[in-house]
Protein backbone atom coordinates (compact mmCIF):
# COMPACT_ATOMS: atom_id res chain seq x y z
CA UNK A 1 0.00 0.00 0.00
CA UNK A 2 2.90 2.39 0.67
CA UNK A 3 4.01 2.09 -2.94
CA UNK A 4 0.62 3.29 -4.18
CA UNK A 5 0.67 6.35 -1.89
CA UNK A 6 4.03 7.45 -3.31
CA UNK A 7 3.24 6.49 -6.89
CA UNK A 8 0.57 9.18 -7.34
CA UNK A 9 2.69 12.14 -6.12
CA UNK A 10 5.72 10.95 -8.11
CA UNK A 11 3.60 10.56 -11.27
CA UNK A 12 2.07 14.02 -10.74
CA UNK A 13 5.50 15.59 -10.26
CA UNK A 14 6.77 13.89 -13.41
CA UNK A 15 3.85 15.26 -15.42
CA UNK A 16 4.34 18.78 -14.02
CA UNK A 17 8.03 18.77 -14.93
CA UNK A 18 7.07 17.87 -18.49
CA UNK A 19 4.41 20.60 -18.64
CA UNK A 20 6.44 23.29 -16.84
CA UNK A 21 10.08 22.93 -17.90
CA UNK A 22 12.84 24.72 -16.00
CA UNK A 23 13.10 28.39 -16.91
CA UNK A 24 15.62 29.28 -19.61
CA UNK A 25 18.88 30.89 -18.56
CA UNK A 26 18.69 34.68 -18.68
CA UNK A 27 20.27 36.56 -21.55
CA UNK A 28 23.53 38.33 -20.85
CA UNK A 29 23.10 42.11 -20.70
CA UNK A 30 25.17 44.82 -22.32
CA UNK A 31 27.85 46.10 -19.99
CA UNK A 32 29.58 49.44 -20.49
CA UNK A 33 28.05 49.91 -23.95
CA UNK A 34 26.64 53.11 -25.39
CA UNK A 35 24.63 52.98 -28.64
CA UNK A 36 24.03 56.03 -30.83
CA UNK A 37 21.93 55.90 -34.00
CA UNK A 38 23.74 57.77 -36.77
CA UNK A 39 21.30 57.05 -39.63
CA UNK A 40 18.18 55.01 -40.26
CA UNK A 41 16.08 54.38 -43.37
CA UNK A 42 13.60 51.82 -44.68
CA UNK A 43 13.66 51.09 -48.39
CA UNK A 44 11.50 48.43 -50.07
CA UNK A 45 10.82 46.60 -46.80
CA UNK A 46 14.46 46.61 -45.64
CA UNK A 47 15.72 48.58 -42.63
CA UNK A 48 19.17 50.12 -42.93
CA UNK A 49 20.49 51.32 -39.58
CA UNK A 50 23.91 52.78 -38.82
CA UNK A 51 24.99 52.91 -35.19
CA UNK A 52 28.02 54.05 -33.30
CA UNK A 53 28.80 51.48 -30.62
CA UNK A 54 31.10 52.55 -27.81
CA UNK A 55 32.35 49.87 -25.42
CA UNK A 56 34.11 51.05 -22.25
CA UNK A 57 37.24 49.23 -21.04
CA UNK A 58 36.05 45.94 -19.51
CA UNK A 59 32.69 46.28 -21.28
CA UNK A 60 30.80 43.67 -23.30
CA UNK A 61 28.01 43.48 -25.87
CA UNK A 62 26.61 40.43 -24.07
CA UNK A 63 25.96 37.23 -25.98
CA UNK A 64 23.68 37.75 -28.98
CA UNK A 65 23.08 37.07 -32.66
CA UNK A 66 21.73 39.06 -35.58
CA UNK A 67 18.90 37.98 -37.87
CA UNK A 68 20.11 40.27 -40.63
CA UNK A 69 23.51 41.30 -41.94
CA UNK A 70 26.00 43.42 -40.01
CA UNK A 71 29.00 45.25 -41.45
CA UNK A 72 31.27 47.45 -39.39
CA UNK A 73 34.59 49.18 -38.96
CA UNK A 74 36.53 49.68 -35.75
CA UNK A 75 37.23 53.39 -35.35
CA UNK A 76 39.16 53.25 -32.06
CA UNK A 77 40.49 50.62 -29.65
CA UNK A 78 40.54 46.85 -30.18
CA UNK A 79 37.42 44.65 -30.22
CA UNK A 80 37.80 41.05 -29.04
CA UNK A 81 35.14 38.85 -30.67
CA UNK A 82 34.28 35.30 -29.52
CA UNK A 83 32.00 32.58 -30.90
CA UNK A 84 29.58 30.47 -28.86
CA UNK A 85 32.17 27.65 -28.66
CA UNK A 86 34.34 30.18 -26.73
CA UNK A 87 36.92 30.34 -29.52
CA UNK A 88 38.39 33.67 -30.58
CA UNK A 89 36.70 34.83 -33.78
CA UNK A 90 39.07 37.78 -34.11
CA UNK A 91 40.81 40.68 -32.49
CA UNK A 92 39.95 43.81 -34.47
CA UNK A 93 42.13 46.93 -34.07
CA UNK A 94 41.29 50.47 -35.20
CA UNK A 95 40.72 50.57 -38.95
CA UNK A 96 39.74 46.89 -39.23
CA UNK A 97 36.49 45.87 -40.95
CA UNK A 98 34.21 43.33 -39.28
CA UNK A 99 31.21 41.32 -40.45
CA UNK A 100 29.05 39.01 -38.37
CA UNK A 101 27.15 35.93 -39.49
CA UNK A 102 23.36 35.90 -39.42
CA UNK A 103 21.01 33.71 -37.42
CA UNK A 104 20.97 31.76 -34.15
CA UNK A 105 23.87 29.57 -35.30
CA UNK A 106 26.10 32.65 -35.08
CA UNK A 107 25.91 33.58 -31.38
CA UNK A 108 28.84 35.77 -30.36
CA UNK A 109 30.08 38.38 -27.91
CA UNK A 110 32.19 41.49 -28.42
CA UNK A 111 34.44 42.59 -25.55
CA UNK A 112 36.81 45.43 -24.82
CA UNK A 113 39.84 43.96 -23.06
CA UNK A 114 41.97 47.06 -23.63
CA UNK A 115 42.56 50.26 -21.68
CA UNK A 116 40.75 52.58 -24.13
CA UNK A 117 37.13 52.68 -25.31
CA UNK A 118 36.28 50.71 -28.45
CA UNK A 119 34.34 52.75 -30.96
CA UNK A 120 32.75 50.91 -33.86
CA UNK A 121 30.45 52.05 -36.64
CA UNK A 122 28.06 49.28 -37.66
CA UNK A 123 25.51 49.02 -40.47
CA UNK A 124 22.58 46.63 -39.87
CA UNK A 125 20.54 45.38 -42.83
CA UNK A 126 17.30 43.72 -41.66
CA UNK A 127 13.77 43.03 -42.84
CA UNK A 128 11.68 46.04 -41.78
CA UNK A 129 10.76 45.92 -38.10
CA UNK A 130 13.13 43.12 -37.10
CA UNK A 131 15.29 43.75 -34.03
CA UNK A 132 18.94 44.58 -34.66
CA UNK A 133 20.03 41.76 -32.37
CA UNK A 134 18.63 38.98 -30.20
CA UNK A 135 20.14 38.48 -26.73
CA UNK A 136 21.09 34.97 -25.62
CA UNK A 137 22.45 33.38 -22.45
CA UNK A 138 26.17 32.77 -22.08
CA UNK A 139 26.71 29.44 -23.88
CA UNK A 140 29.05 28.27 -21.12
CA UNK A 141 32.18 30.32 -21.73
CA UNK A 142 34.26 31.35 -18.69
CA UNK A 143 33.88 35.02 -19.68
CA UNK A 144 30.92 37.32 -20.31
Amino acid sequence: MKRVRWAVPVAAATILVGVYPAPAAPATPLSGVELTTLAQATVDGIDYTTKQITIAPGGSTGWHYHRGQVFGVIRQGTLTHNRADCSLDGSYPAGAPITEGSGPDNVHVGRNLGPDPVIMWAVYVNPAGDPLSTDTPNPGCPFE
